[in-house]
């Protein structure tokens, strides 16, 4: 079975400087006057786009966004999306891995789960500052230096938290936080084993109803109705990445019965899979 494809930033290699993985590029040198055009594919690290100015397209997760002036864009890990970037695009392109971050998990998490800021001027300007510091760091390599990237990317994300204004966020604790993020978490590691709320519950050492509560609290909906839709998203990925048959992309999911994931995936979407292959990709 093809696997969705796991691509790095083109041009750019793993800097042995740098404990696990770290990379930030100037976009208009890495564009060297060409269009960057990356397929549909998937990262198994973190991925941010920062642009001054620029045209193109990003589709992150079938969610379509124009790309212009004083964007954000961010990528967790398992995320599927494809990029046109336009020659002249200016910018940085940063690539990451979990564990180079370890110590600010949840603030990273809580900044990535947006894919797309649109920033007012003095706010780029403020991330832009930082963004440039991080990228000297990174090219003279000065005694410290990969402390000092860590410590201006934790403002970076500091400022990116500060960007998210709503309303739920705004109005919750810090444990009811961090008991979703625990939850969201689990759900993308374990989603082929476990596809029912009350084993997250267990895991989680909360109780179904606690459990609802909190994602009602955060994200509007119940538990099972946020793992349903993480199952279609994941298999709309596998879907429009990969020519992986219907039935291995079942097994691939965790359904030991093919026709089971059929009837679910049209349940969820209007689209026998088959049929939504041919319709979007």
């Amino acid at each position: 079975m093809k696997n969705i494809p796991i691509r790095h930033i083109p041009g750019t290699k793993q800097e042995p400087g740098i404990e696990d993985s770290f990379i930030i590029r100037d976009s208009k040198e890495l564009l060297a006057g060409k269009d960057m055009v990356q397929e549909l594919h998937r990262h198994d690290f973190y991925f941010v786009l920062v642009l001054k100015k620029a045209k193109g397209k990003h589709v992150i997760d079938f969610q379509s966004y124009k790309v212009k002036g004083h964007t954000v864009f961010c990528m967790r890990p398992g995320q599927v999306h494809e990029l046109l970037l336009k020659a002249g695009s200016t910018g940085y392109l940063l690539q990451f891995k979990k564990a180079f971050l370890s110590s600010d998990e949840h603030s990273l998490r809580k900044a990535t789960n947006p894919n797309f800021y649109q920033l007012d001027t003095r706010s780029f300007k403020k991330i832009a500052i930082l963004l440039e510091s991080v990228l000297q760091e990174y090219k003279h390599k000065q005694e410290g230096y990969h402390e000092v990237i860590k410590a201006n990317l934790k403002v970076l994300f500091i400022e990116l938290n500060r960007q998210q204004s709503h309303a739920a966020s705004n109005n919750t604790d810090q444990y009811t936080q961090e008991r979703l993020d625990a939850f969201v978490s689990l759900v993308e590691k374990n989603i082929t084993t476990h596809k029912q709320p009350s084993q997250y519950a267990n895991l989680l050492h909360l109780s179904l109803h606690q459990l609802n509560t909190v994602t009602k609290t955060m994200l509007g909906k119940t538990a099972s109705a946020f793992i349903n839709e993480h199952i279609v998203l994941e298999s709309k990925r596998w879907l429009l990445a990969t020519a992986a048959q219907v039935k291995e992309i079942a097994d691939q999911l965790g359904y030991e019965d093919p026709s089971y994931f059929i009837r679910f995936f049209k349940k969820h979407t209007g689209y026998s899979p088959d049929t939504f292959r041919q319709n979007f990709k």
